[in-house]
Parts: C-alpha cells; structure tokens; sequence
C-alpha cells in the first residue's frame, strides 16, 4: 500500500501558530463571563436596572 501525504498536521500546525492568541482570549473570555453569570443571583436580576429594562 503506497503512502500518501496526509496535509492536515501541517495545516493546523500554522493555524495554531496564527491563531493561538486569539483562541487562549476567547476561552479566557468566555470563562470569565460564564463565571460572573452563573454567579448572578435573583436578588441581583430584581435590582438590575439593565434586566429592569430588558424585561417584558
């Protein structure tokens, strides 16, 4: 059976190093604000001026 040349290692290889910045913000983002959410309370949302206003 020949081999063939298999291009996504080198791909994702390049990507990674284009990109690596940009996903390790994301996730650290994205962290962050699941973190202040889940920490929201009832009490909190009754006080918000900003859920106050969203809600209908």
């Amino acid at each position: 059976m020949p081999s063939t040349f298999n291009p996504w290692p080198i791909f994702f290889e390049r990507e990674w190093n284009r990109n690596w910045a940009f996903l390790v913000g994301f996730a650290i983002t994205g962290t962050l604000i699941a973190k202040f959410s889940l920490g929201l309370t009832e009490e909190d949302a009754k006080t918000s001026p900003f859920v106050q206003r969203l809600k209908r």
